[in-house]
């Protein structure tokens, strides 16, 4: 009964509600823009085609034009939806938006209530001094942009640009373009999977994998930016630049062209097509006007050579080419590494084009000179290591033969001091040779023979041919000539009569054993599984 009674009062709020989206319907439709017909030549109808359409042709004297929001849009026939404020255009369809916006095709879906509009067929858009050209091409006017999705070429004062995929966000003059990029220009080629492009700033933004070709260098990343009128940018994941000398690899390279320099960081590598040579580090940077590189943060070079490779590490590594000479530098911490050799050295110096390589330790004054002991100078001078044998002065230099190359002697100027394992005895035993020069023939990467000279002295085990220990050997003479096999001393030669005796070991002291400054520096030796990179 109480539904009955209020069945009035549910009709009237029916009414109500239907009132209310009635005029709310008639209200929008009175806001929205309708599209205006300018002009016609013949004007159609047909209910079975186009049922709720208007057909618009051209004549003789006039095109169809059809106006919507400061937009007109030209064409030879027209179909014209007045309800739903949308039109389809045909033939020769043109478009013009303001003083600067013109589009050309064979046919154009417009829809005046999204104000979007799909165009067809030899579609050519022109805004200032750009040029798009696409099959199928869309165009959204609220938000001011166009766009297509099935190849496109965007034709501009320098440049000439193909895409699958491709945007013009008008208002903020910016491409977006997306596979199969390339970006033909006079003085780059570009090719991207996925890139932005600013045409005011000139700066092109890469997504994904990209490359940059010029005359001089090329450049590839998965991410980064290029300015392409300053022909500088940083470029990241996985990047390279390579010019016609070198090739630099890094997760970030910053270059620039002009300045013609460039600087790496993580995972860095830099390879030296004219030098093989291979510098790797956490942060570089590079000179190309000075044919030059600083390398820091854990940097390591590494010599190719047909035989074993040099290896060098160092707090820092610098790599200068001086006169068609290249140098490379190594300060602090330096280890280095050749087959059987390996060695360590405050300061290391390569000189390719003389076959020169100088180990040297950090600069002591005179008053360190004055209160070191000889073992503590020792123990910081530059040592290197070949089979049995410990090798250190107060510089050594490497010469390498530059014909085959390969290092083929050794020179020390002063505080020379060999230490060979005896590897027949006690563990803790070891021969010995100290002097103030010192020159050694190297072969195939091994020690052959050693000379001392000045102030030679000598302690040696020696055994019989049952490998008994027979006596040590304390001697002194101005020159001492010793032959190595297998990573040995094989045989000892005096040049002048020594003053020598041979003791029974038991006769003597373990202090005795040691010539003064002796330094057992063998748990400091480099291999090629240990102790090199750290």
């Amino acid at each position: 009964m109480d539904l009955i009674e209020n069945k009035p009062y549910l009709y009237r709020n029916i009414i109500r509600v239907v009132l209310f989206f009635t005029f709310f319907s008639v209200y929008s439709q009175s806001n929205e823009k309708r599209i205006e017909i300018v002009s016609a030549g013949y004007f159609d109808r047909d209910e079975s085609v186009y049922p709720d359409g208007n057909i618009l042709s051209e004549n003789s004297n006039k095109r169809v034009q059809l106006r919507h929001d400061d937009m007109d849009v030209f064409s030879q026939k027209s179909i014209f939806f007045q309800n739903q404020n949308s039109f389809i255009a045909t033939g020769n369809v043109h478009v013009i938006q303001g003083d600067s916006i013109n589009l050309y095709c064979d046919s154009l879906n417009y829809d005046g209530v999204s104000k979007k509009f799909s165009s067809y067929g030899s579609v050519k858009f022109t805004n200032e001094k750009m040029e798009l050209n696409s099959e199928v091409l869309f165009f959204d006017r609220n938000k001011n942009y166009v766009y297509y999705n099935n190849y496109g070429e965007i034709i501009d004062s320098l440049s000439i640009i193909n895409s699958k995929k491709g945007t013009y966000i008008i208002d903020k003059k910016k491409y977006e373009f997306e596979e199969n990029v390339i970006v033909d220009n006079p003085n780059y080629k570009i090719t991207s999977n996925k890139m932005d492009y600013f045409i005011n700033s000139e700066l092109a933004y890469f997504f994904r994998e990209s490359r940059i070709e010029t005359k001089s260098y090329s450049i590839f990343c998965n991410n980064g930016f290029y300015n392409t009128k300053e022909k500088s940018g940083i470029f990241k994941v996985d990047a390279i630049v390579e010019t016609d000398d070198r090739k630099i690899y890094g997760d970030s390279i910053y270059f620039d062209d002009k300045l013609q320099y460039a600087s790496a960081s993580r995972n860095i590598k830099i390879f030296d097509k004219k030098e093989d040579l291979i510098v790797m580090g956490e942060y570089a940077e590079v000179f190309q006007k000075l044919d030059s590189a600083i390398i820091t943060k854990n940097p390591i070079a590494i010599n190719i050579s047909k035989n074993d490779s040099l290896f060098i590490r160092a707090d820092t590594l610098l790599s200068i080419r001086n006169n068609d000479h290249r140098k490379v530098m190594g300060n602090s911490n330096v280890k280095f590494l050749k087959g059987n050799m390996s060695g360590k050295s405050d300061r290391i110096k390569i000189d390719n084009a003389k076959g020169i390589t100088t180990l040297s330790r950090k600069y002591l004054s005179k008053r360190d000179k004055q209160i070191l002991t000889e073992s503590e100078i020792n123990k910081i001078n530059p040592v290197i290591w070949d089979g049995n044998s410990q090798i250190s002065g107060d510089e050594i230099i490497l010469k390498e033969d530059l014909k085959n190359n390969i290092i083929d002697s050794l020179k020390i100027s002063n505080n020379s001091f060999i230490i060979e394992k005896d590897t027949i005895g006690r563990k803790n035993n070891f021969n010995q040779i100290k002097g103030i020069k010192l020159a050694g023939k190297i072969i195939d990467n091994k020690l052959d023979k050693i000379k001392i000279d000045k102030n030679a002295e000598l302690i040696y085990f020696m055994y019989n041919d049952e490998n008994v220990l027979i006596g040590i050997d304390k001697a002194m003479s101005s020159s001492i000539l010793m032959y190595f096999n297998e990573g040995k001393i094989d045989e000892i030669l005096f040049q002048n009569q020594p003053e020598g005796v041979l003791y029974q070991e038991e006769k003597l002291d373990e202090n005795q054993k040691k010539l003064l400054g002796f330094v057992d520096r063998f748990n400091e030796r480099i291999t090629k599984t240990k102790n090199f990179t750290n």
